[in-house]
């Protein structure tokens, strides 16, 4: 019996090959497994070749493996794209519909299955896929019956009719495969897992739940790939709540309704990605200055321009930070697991109203999308925290004409905030530069102590974990560098090294800015090298530390700008070089 395995089912896409994944995943989710999915999909509804790798293990998984076990194939092209990644003995089933062929018979053994034809005989070839499921769980010692539950949930709408065909396709895959190729493997039994309830959810559907947690009532955004299922999850929810989602016109409506509403109140946020955040850049300048709360998360994505809208990138790293007119505080943050996109979202609210100013929430396609088994969310530890805002009936007096001293030149940097009507509250807001009451000026005394005020709010920031630190060593030969999903990949990778004698530590970066210097400083001085593992082409991560931390010197990159995330075995060969 085996511990960890790797299955990937491809196809051409619009084929049902999102639906296979889903439940063969769910299913073995429910049976106590911890599961890291990636899909790899083309940027257009139907059409192009698609799959799906889903890694199954009886320990947590946050990485995709390097291998395959077994490929689930519905067209030659599956097996001529993905064959290579297939262990020695692996196995491929293919529908003998196309007549598949393996280009070299030396690397796998391919089993040539009826999936259509099986599920013709049931009244509909749609339900192939079910057939090949059944035929896998054949291969891992599973019960077809295993995979019932999360049919019957899945299409149960269709009727009880839809849910039995489906069930009887993949008891007939299940008794092909043993009956009819007298398949008598045992080399990929699964280990059974321990039943436990665990979730099994991408990160955005953890951006989303953690917005809803956080106090957020109210959404405005317009789709884009990788961000559109956090807007897509909040349309469901967010009216059981009293709130609503609105769907703009493009981002920069999206952006300023967004200020709008939080100017009024109400915890507001808008999600995007790289070429939305680019039309928000003015908008953003413009929470900057009015000191507004605003929330913005920033799913990367292949760039520039429309670039690869559905592949693995990390190249907005110097945008979110660097990417506005004129100098504004700004807080960017970037969580490395679900759970952490889960709490970092409600800490992203709480921080903007606490600091008055724009909060990014920058997360990556593989983090985004890549579904994967994950511990039960504790809502105990969500607070909510709205900083200086005045209570109704909370603001004195003020003696003749004199207006609220909204931008008041406090000791934190932060003013008090009221909301529109309150009594005693009035004074100007504008994108200019103005005095404490709001005024319009240009007054350079003015100007230098708005301008110091601003960002001296940033002198007390207090970020829960503002650096990920996976110390073993004292001294150690690598210190191992990420941000968002390099997370699962440098873990392995440090197992990988200890194993061949090379110590390796391992810091993530969880607040990106303002950088947490002096932390990381102090982790990366015992280090022999710095190796920052990041999707860009020029280093972005690594740039950003050499301007910050006292390490220069010691500084190395790794990168992949593809549209692949990195595997495990990539990322050891490389630092294995560095030795």
């Amino acid at each position: 019996m085996i511990h960890q395995l790797s299955w990937k089912v491809g196809g051409q896409q619009g084929e049902g090959i999102e639906s296979t994944g889903e439940v063969f995943s769910v299913a073995l989710n429910r049976l106590g497994y911890y599961l890291y999915g990636y899909r790899h999909f083309s940027s257009r509804i139907k059409g192009g070749h698609t799959n799906n790798k889903i890694r199954v293990s009886t320990s947590q998984v946050r990485a995709i493996s390097d291998d395959l076990d077994i490929l689930v194939a519905f067209d030659q092209e599956t097996i001529d794209v993905n064959a290579e990644e297939l262990k020695k003995d692996g196995i491929i089933l293919a529908d003998s519909k196309f007549d598949p062929v393996l280009p070299n018979p030396e690397t796998a053994v391919l089993y040539a299955i009826p999936f259509t034809d099986l599920a013709a005989e049931l009244g509909t070839p749609l339900m192939k896929n079910m057939v090949a499921i059944g035929a896998t769980s054949a291969i891992l010692d599973l019960d077809p019956s295993d995979f019932y539950e999360v049919v019957e949930e899945i299409y149960g709408r269709k009727g009880p009719k839809i849910v039995n065909m489906n069930m009887m396709a993949i008891q007939k895959g299940a008794s092909y495969l043993q009956e009819e190729l007298t398949f008598s493997r045992k080399d990929l039994f699964l280990e059974k897992a321990v039943k436990k309830k665990r979730m099994f959810m991408i990160g955005n559907d953890a951006i989303a739940l953690g917005a809803l947690a956080g106090g957020a009532r109210f959404m405005a955004a317009y789709p884009i790939t990788p961000a559109s299922e956090i807007m897509e999850y909040l349309i469901k929810k967010l009216p059981d709540f009293g709130g609503a989602v609105i769907q703009t016109e493009d981002e920069i409506a999206a952006c300023t309704m967004a200020i709008g509403a939080n100017y009024a109140g109400t915890r507001t946020f808008t999600a995007s990605a790289g070429p939305g955040l680019s039309l928000m850049m003015e908008a953003i300048g413009l929470a900057g200055i009015t000191e507004t709360p605003l929330v913005i998360v920033d799913t990367q994505r292949g760039g520039p321009s429309t670039g690869l809208p559905t592949k693995q990138e990390q190249s907005d790293l110097m945008a979110m930070i660097y990417g506005t007119h004129g100098e504004i505080p700004k807080i960017v943050m970037a969580p490395s697991t679900v759970q952490e996109a889960f709490y970092d979202t409600v800490e992203a609210f709480n921080l903007a109203e606490e600091f008055q100013c724009p909060v990014i929430l920058l997360s990556d396609l593989q983090l985004s999308l890549g579904k994967q088994t994950v511990e039960p969310l504790e809502y105990k530890h969500v607070q909510i925290r709205r900083g200086a805002l005045i209570e109704e009936n909370g603001i004195p007096e003020q003696t003749g004409k004199q207006y609220f001293k909204r931008y008041e030149n406090t000791v934190s940097g932060v003013s008090p905030r009221v909301l529109p009507g309150m009594k005693n509250g009035i004074h100007h807001v504008t994108g200019v530069e103005h005095d404490e009451t709001g005024k319009p000026s240009e007054a350079a005394p003015n100007r230098q102590l708005q301008m110091d005020k601003r960002f001296r709010k940033m002198e007390n920031l207090v970020f829960p974990v503002p650096v990920y630190k996976n110390v073993k060593h004292a001294n150690a030969d690598l210190l191992l560098v990420g941000f968002n999903s390099t997370r699962g990949v440098i873990e392995e990778v440090m197992v990988r090294l200890e194993e061949e004698g090379i110590t390796a530590n391992h810091a993530h970066i969880r607040l990106l800015h303002p950088f947490p210097a002096a932390e990381f400083s102090a982790i990366a001085s015992s280090a022999g090298r710095v190796v920052v593992i990041e999707n860009n082409a020029t280093g972005q991560l690594a740039n950003i530390i050499k301007m910050n931390a006292d390490c220069r010197e010691k500084v190395v990159s790794i990168l992949k700008y593809d549209g692949n995330p990195f595997l495990p075995g990539e990322v050891y060969e490389k630092c294995r070089e560095l030795i």
